[in-house]
């Protein structure tokens, strides 16, 4: 798609996958690297620190981009990580910022476990992988910007069907069924029990045509998490989403700024 989009898979790729951490973070990041993946710190010297020490410890890495976009100088990346041969799987969602050169300065993830058995059957990443309706991009930003505002931050589940089609919504979060019907039923068991999700702040909406992202922080039964969350968009509703999940550990055990 363009050269922003290559070098962050390339990142991924050399600089993980393969090993090569010291060679890909200094040719694919900018003068600065400003980390909010809270256990690595700022800085190329940060990223070539943590990952010196995860490639000693994961020694096999298979690592497949599933998704990627870009949307000016945002990037965005789907991926899904087996390592040591299976003995622990991982989906990740990455946003990075990029400089006039299309290197990374600024980089946001969210990472989760892979669930084998899922409520609506479908994995955490299957689905459509390439973006279409792209001359659709800021409409469907918009459309997700406003059902993030009035869903997710306050709460108007009435107007679920405003954004959702109401024939076709498929869901890859694991806990959750296919149908408007599986999110209104998280919904009302969480507020059963006097509990909620409740998307305390929208950081960053990014798309490319009928794919949009978003990353934002949430209260989920009262837990403190940060989510990124990917919607396909067809004629208008929202009709797919995905979502890595990832509970925000204690201040004192970040190394950075933080998850936002």
């Amino acid at each position: 798609m363009g050269v922003r989009l290559d070098n962050a898979k390339a990142l991924y790729m050399e600089g993980i996958r393969d090993g090569k951490f010291v060679e890909a973070i200094n040719r694919y990041a900018g003068d600065r690297y400003v980390q909010h993946s809270t256990p690595v710190r700022d800085g190329k010297e940060g990223f070539i620190e943590f990952f010196a020490d995860f490639v000693q410890r994961n020694p096999d890495r298979d690592i497949e981009i599933v998704r990627g976009f870009e949307d000016g100088r945002y990037v965005f990346l789907h991926a899904l990580q087996t390592l040591n041969g299976g003995e622990s799987r991982w989906v990740t969602a990455d946003i990075f910022d990029t400089d006039d050169e299309g290197r990374m300065i600024e980089h946001w993830d969210i990472i989760q476990e892979v669930v084998d058995e899922t409520v609506s059957g479908h994995t955490q990443v299957d689905g459509p992988t390439e973006p279409t309706d792209l001359d659709k991009t800021e409409d469907n930003k918009a459309l997700v910007s406003r059902f993030a505002t009035d869903v997710l931050v306050n709460g108007q589940i009435d107007k679920l069907t405003n954004y959702i089609s109401a024939d076709t919504y498929i869901q890859h979060n694991p806990q959750v069924a296919d149908g408007i019907e599986g999110l209104a039923d998280l919904m009302k068991a969480l507020a059963d029990h006097g509990q909620s999700m409740a998307y305390r702040e929208i950081h960053n909406v990014v798309g490319c045509g009928n794919f949009v992202a978003m990353l934002a922080h949430m209260d989920l039964a009262g837990r403190d998490m940060a989510v990124i969350d990917l919607f396909r968009v067809e004629d208008g509703l929202i009709v797919e989403h995905w979502d890595v999940v990832e509970e925000i550990l204690p201040v004192d055990q970040w190394v950075n700024s933080g998850k936002f």
